[in-house]
């Protein structure tokens, strides 16, 4: 008689293994790799906002970032228009303390005239006074005159505490005695100063001229603005020539 344990061992001696139980573990190690390997990789999606552009491209290639189209191109490499004045009479150039030689007198301007030229006179300081960015100094007699001064002292004060005189030549200033001590006065100032005296000839003909001046040319004041702007530009160009 067969023992019951003789046929249990017979019986799972005869039944084969399945191949999952065959196998060793590093077997089934080397099985998963080979899979794993042999196996594409699955091609992602490419989206277009990934790709910039050309120009953009061009631009980070040279580690720049890409010009911006909305700013406005710099102005500092354009040259700014002149003001028609030397720098040195400019407004942030006036102060006083400095050592241009402009500051050596009190005014840049006296203004010769007539007493029946006092409105063209006016006219004209406030012409020299208000529209040039240099901030002339003018010296008007009845204006800026010491009240209970001496006439001939006071115009003599006048000539030499300015750079320039200007000659308001009309009738009446040739008719004023005063008038033609003023204009001496002013030659003996600067004789060689030349454009420190500018002669403004107003309702005269060139026949009329004082002799005394024929050697300087003059300023004719038949213009629409009388002469003033002429007037204005060469009394800053000689006080160019201070600075």
């Amino acid at each position: 008689r067969v023992s019951l344990e003789a046929c249990t061992m017979a019986s799972s001696s005869s039944v084969p293994a399945s191949p999952a139980q065959s196998k060793k573990p590093r077997d089934k190690i080397a099985d998963w790799l080979r899979q794993t390997l042999l196996k594409k990789p699955k091609k992602m999606p490419v989206s277009q906002e990934s790709h910039p552009s050309d120009g953009s491209q061009t631009a980070t290639q040279d580690g720049l970032p890409p010009p911006s189209r909305s700013s406005p191109p710099s102005c500092s490499s354009h040259p700014s228009r002149s003001s028609g004045l030397s720098p040195t009479l400019q407004p942030t150039h006036m102060d006083p303390s400095s050592s241009s030689g402009r500051w050596s007198k009190d005014y840049d301007v006296c203004v010769c005239h007539s007493e029946e030229d006092l409105e063209a006179a006016q006219a004209l300081v406030s012409y020299l006074e208000s529209s040039s960015k240099a901030s002339l100094r003018c010296f008007l007699q009845l204006r800026d005159a010491t009240p209970g001064g001496a006439i001939v002292s006071e115009l003599c004060q006048a000539l030499s505490s300015s750079h320039c005189h200007v000659l308001l030549i009309t009738p009446g200033f040739l008719r004023d005695p005063w008038c033609k001590y003023q204009m001496l006065q002013a030659l003996t100032e600067a004789p060689g100063a030349e454009g420190c005296t500018i002669p403004l000839l107003s309702g005269l003909t060139r026949a009329a001229y004082p002799p005394e001046l024929r050697f300087m040319y003059y300023v004719d004041g038949r213009g629409q603005d009388g002469g003033f702007y002429q007037v204005k530009e060469a009394v800053i160009r000689y006080l160019e020539t201070l600075s």
